[in-house]
C-alpha cells in the first residue's frame, strides 16, 4: 500500500495531510497515517475546520463548556481549532524532533477576514503562536499584498510560518523576498535562525480549473490540447524560481548564519477534474526539498496506485514556460487568472469561516445551559 508513499518520500518529497479534526486525532487515525503512510506534518485551514465541527465529531463536550461560560462564538472557534492543533501537534511531536524540526508541523490559519489587513494578522499571528504553544507550529498568513509586510513581520519575531493561496510566480518571489526580510530582522534582533521554518503554500489544481475553462470555452483543437497543462507548468516554474532565490548571495549570509530554506509546498492537490489520474500533482511535481500536502482520498490513491519515477521538475522548465507562453498566446491573460484565483481563495476561506461562525453560533445557543 505504502509503496509509492515510501518512494516519495526518499525523493525528498515531505508527506503532509491537508485535513484535520478531533476524531481523527482521538481515533488514532492520525498516528496512523504517519506511522503506516509516511505522513509528517498536517495543514489546515478555515474550509477543513468548518467541515470538521460542524460534523460534530467529538466537540459537543468542549461546546457545551465554552456555552456554560458565555464566551463569545470567536472565542469559541479559537479554543476548539487550537486546542486540536495543539493535539495534533504532539502526535506531530516524535516526527518534530527526529527530523530535527523540519517535519512533523501543524498549521493553523489566521482569520481569513484580515487578509488585506497587515497590523491586524501581525497581531493575530502573535496571539495563535501564544495559544497554540507548541514549538511544531506554523502560523498560516496568505499572499496577499497585506500579506506580505506580516510574514516579514512576523518571521522577524522569531515565529514559524506557512504562506497559503499562492498563486502566481511574481506573488511567490515577492513571498521568499519577504521570508529573507524578515530573517534578517530575526538576525539583526539575535535570535537564533536554526529555530525558523517556514513553506510558502503553492496552489496546484485551482490553476488548472480555471484555465482549462476558458481554453475550453475557446474549443479550437490547440486549445484543447493545452488543458491540463498550466498547473504543472505554473509550479514547475516555481520550483525554478526556489532554486534561483535560495542559491543568491543574500541567502548565502543568511544559511552562514544557520537560517532554513522556505520550503515549496504544493497545495490543492487534489485533481478536480474526473479526466485527469487521481495522483496527477503527485506524480508530477517530484523535488527534493518540497512539501505535498495532500487530502486523503489523494494520499490513498497515491498509496495505491502512485507512480513515483524520480524528480519530475529537473529539466522541465523550458517546456513548462512554453506551456504557459502558448495559453498567454490564445489571449488567456495569465495575471487575470492568478488574481482571480486569489480573490476567489480569500473569499472561500471567508465564507467557509462565516459559515463556521453561524454553525458555532447555533451549537452554543442550542448547549446554553438554563437559568438558574
Amino acid at each position: 500500500m505504502t509503496d509509492a508513499l515510501k518512494r516519495l518520500s526518499d525523493e525528498g518529497v515531505a508527506i503532509w495531510l491537508d485535513d484535520l479534526s478531533r476524531k481523527r486525532i482521538t481515533s488514532g487515525n492520525l498516528a496512523e497515517l504517519i506511522d503506516q503512510q509516511h505522513v509528517v506534518g498536517v495543514t489546515t485551514n478555515p474550509s477543513i475546520f468548518q467541515k470538521a465541527i460542524s460534523s460534530g465529531d467529538g466537540y459537543s463536550p468542549q461546546l457545551a463548556d465554552l456555552a456554560a461560560r458565555k464566551v463569545t462564538v470567536e472565542e469559541a472557534i479559537r479554543m476548539i481549532t487550537t486546542a486540536d492543533v495543539r493535539d495534533a501537534a504532539d502526535v506531530l511531536r516524535p516526527v518534530f524532533d527526529a527530523t530535527g524540526g523540519q517535519d512533523g508541523r501543524v498549521s493553523i490559519e489566521v482569520d481569513p477576514r484580515l487578509a488585506h489587513h497587515t497590523v491586524a494578522t501581525i497581531a493575530e499571528a502573535k496571539q495563535l503562536a501564544w495559544l497554540v504553544d507548541r514549538p511544531n507550529t506554523l502560523i498560516k498568513i496568505p499572499a496577499t499584498k497585506a500579506g506580505l509586510p506580516a510574514i516579514t513581520e512576523v518571521i522577524g519575531l522569531g515565529i514559524s510560518v506557512n504562506v497559503t493561496l499562492i498563486f502566481s510566480l511574481e506573488r511567490y518571489r515577492e513571498v521568499m523576498d519577504a521570508y529573507l526580510a524578515g530573517l534578517e530582522k530575526a538576525k539583526a534582533a539575535g535570535l537564533d535562525l536554526s529555530e525558523i521554518r517556514s513553506v510558502a503554500s503553492f496552489f496546484v489544481s485551482r490553476v488548472d480549473s480555471e484555465i482549462d475553462k476558458r481554453l475550453e470555452k475557446l474549443g479550437t483543437d490547440e486549445a484543447k490540447a493545452l488543458k491540463g497543462k498550466a498547473a504543472l507548468a505554473n509550479a514547475r516554474l516555481a520550483y525554478q524560481a526556489y532554486e534561483e532565490v535560495f542559491s543568491s548571495d543574500r541567502w548565502a549570509a543568511l544559511d552562514k548564519a544557520g537560517a532554513n530554506k522556505q520550503r515549496p509546498l504544493w497545495a490543492s492537490t487534489g485533481v478536480k477534474d474526473p479526466a485527469y489520474k487521481d495522483t496527477l500533482y503527485v506524480d508530477e511535481l517530484v523535488a527534493p526539498g518540497t512539501v505535498n500536502t495532500m487530502p486523503e482520498a489523494t494520499l490513498q490513491a497515491t498509496g495505491d496506485h502512485g507512480q513515483i519515477t524520480g524528480d519530475t521538475i529537473a529539466g522541465t522548465y523550458a517546456a513548462a514556460q512554453a506551456d504557459l507562453d502558448a495559453i498567454g498566446a490564445l489571449g488567456i491573460s495569465y495575471d487575470d487568472v492568478v488574481q482571480l484565483l486569489e480573490d476567489e481563495g480569500v473569499e472561500k476561506f471567508e465564507s467557509a469561516w462565516n459559515d463556521l461562525l453561524k454553525s458555532t453560533e447555533a451549537e452554543l445557543a442550542r448547549l446554553a445551559p438554563s437559568e438558574g
